[in-house]
This record gives structure tokens, sequence and C-alpha cells, in this order.
């Protein structure tokens, strides 16, 4: 119904996850994730964000995102039952959507229990629900656009990682199988990727 609001940063509210803002003289009440606030202009700046409004009984409310990709993963969070709006919101505070990708690809359930809410059942059944429709090509493709365009925050080793991922698949290797060996090496997110690369030959051995 609400493709995006575009308008003023009037005000926010950390506290309750809001951020209102201004179009035509109306302000309106979007609920942003953490990550989102980092990411936010100051006050009286124009902003855009893609918005997904919840309709309920008792109230109407719209969640919001800077870059359109974290929307899309959004909607596909909420489509796993379960995991409501808030969950979904808390999810991305945590992980953008190029990182939950490759978690989800990688059956890495400990890392998406990270999330605020978010057990190790629940990220079991989210990769259950949700692995079949990603693929790693994609997740590669879309990563890649997104640090071109300057806007994919990075994680710790999370490059490394990558790049040791890709010199696997160059050597003749799955994409599929490459990322099922560098998730096997332990401490690989502060390893260069000359150290993965050592360390996930020895498990592709194994697959």
């Amino acid at each position: 119904m609400i493709g995006y609001v575009r308008g003023l940063v009037a005000y926010v509210e950390p506290e309750d996850g809001l951020v209102v803002v201004e179009v035509g003289g109306i302000g309106y009440n979007i609920q942003v994730s953490g990550k989102e606030f980092s990411l936010l202009p100051g006050r009286g700046n124009e902003i855009r964000l893609h918005t997904y409004l919840q309709v309920r009984e008792d109230a109407m409310q719209l969640f919001g995102f800077l870059d359109r990709e974290d929307l899309k993963f959004f909607r596909l969070l909420i489509g796993v039952n379960g995991i409501g709006p808030k969950a979904a919101l808390g999810i991305l505070s945590v992980f953008g959507a190029d990182e939950l990708r490759f978690a989800i690809l990688a059956d890495d359930a400990k890392t998406i229990s990270r999330a605020p809410g978010i057990g190790a059942k629940t990220a079991r059944k989210l990769i259950l629900e949700l692995k079949d429709k990603l693929s790693l090509d994609d997740a590669f493709e879309k990563k890649l656009a997104h640090q071109q365009e300057g806007i994919s925050p990075k994680s710790a080793g999370d490059g490394s990682e990558e790049e040791a991922i890709q010199a696997l698949v160059a050597l003749g290797y799955s994409a599929s199988d490459a990322l099922k060996a560098v998730r096997q090496v332990e401490g690989a997110a502060d390893m260069e990727v000359e150290e993965i690369l050592k360390a996930a030959l020895k498990h592709m051995a194994f697959l």
C-alpha cells in the first residue's frame, strides 16, 4: 500500500525504535532497526525509507528500511511461522540482508541465534523455510552490488571469508561446497584469506 516515504527527519525516538518523517505537514511514525538508526541523517535532512505497513485490528504500523533489499528480506522473515515484524526487525538489527543470506545458505543457526529473541530452534526453522528461496549466486551478486554502491556494512573478517569462497570456486569447487568448507573453518572471521583457504581445503577432502 505504501511503497516508501520520503520527507524530512522531524525527530527520532531511539528508546522506541522510531523515526518521525514529515511529509506534507504530516509526521509518520516509522519503526526502524537498530542498524538503520546508525545510518539515519540528522534532524531536518531529507530521507527516503522503503516501508512495510502492518495492519492489525487495533493498530497500523509502518516499518522502514533505507535499503530495499532489507525490506525484501523483512518480508521473507515475517513469512516464517512464528516470526513477527518485531522479531524480524530484531534480526535485521544484528544482520544486514547480505550477511543473513550467507548464514542461511551455510546452515549457520548458531550465528542467526545471536539475534534478540531468536533461539536455536527458531533459527533452524528459519533456515529450513528460507534456504530453498535463496541462491548462492544471487547472494554474491547482491553483495557485490551493495559494496559497489558503498551501502553494505561489513562485519569483521567478512571480506576474507568471501574471498576464500570465491577462490575455491575458481579452483573448480562448487559454490555450495566452498561455502560449507569455509563455514567449517574455526575462527575464520579473524583469519587472513590464505589461512582460511588452507584450512578450508582440508575440509574439502571430507566433503
